[in-house]
């Protein structure tokens, strides 16, 4: 260790820490991920199935956070899968409101609810990788009057499925 620098790390421990790694990695995507048709959440062990069916290496040096956005491209090639919608509310000033929303419709994928009498308050679901792009839209038009508030990180339909 003091002359090399570096901890020598048995096989056994390495394999442990990259089946850790490798669970870790499923239990995001499961967390983020939902079935496009059903909207309903795909469990862990069906994610750890698909990332084997596509024969998927976990890189120990990477985050698995980076790794699981990696995977979840990776597995809309093979399976139904998408990244579950969050639902947003926005308030925002009449005066900039409706040049605003016009910015923001390409970026919204349903728009939920819309209210326009003082302000204008829309609720709607977006895709989380577009959710820096409208905070910053948001700030920089409204120069801080209007605001952005998280609803829900992810949209799933939750209960019983009805079988006939």
């Amino acid at each position: 260790i003091l002359s090399k620098g570096e901890l020598q790390v048995s096989d056994k421990e390495r394999h442990t820490q990259l089946e850790q790694m490798f669970r870790d990695i499923a239990t995001i995507v499961a967390d983020k991920c939902v079935n496009p048709e059903t909207k309903r959440p795909y469990t862990v062990i069906l994610i750890e199935r698909a990332m084997k069916d596509i024969h998927y290496s976990v890189k120990p040096h990477k985050s698995t956070k980076q790794q699981a956005l990696e995977v979840i491209r990776r597995l809309k090639e093979t399976m139904q899968i998408e990244r579950a919608h969050m639902r947003l509310r926005f308030v925002l000033p009449v005066k900039e409101g409706k040049k605003l929303k016009e910015r923001l419709k390409p970026l919204i994928k349903v728009i939920e609810s819309e209210d326009f009498h003082e302000q204008l308050e829309i609720v709607c679901l977006i895709d989380p990788g577009c959710f820096r792009e409208i905070d910053e839209l948001v700030r920089s038009e409204t120069k801080g009057k209007g605001t952005l508030e998280v609803l829900s990180l992810k949209d799933v339909e939750e209960g019983d499925e009805k079988l006939e």
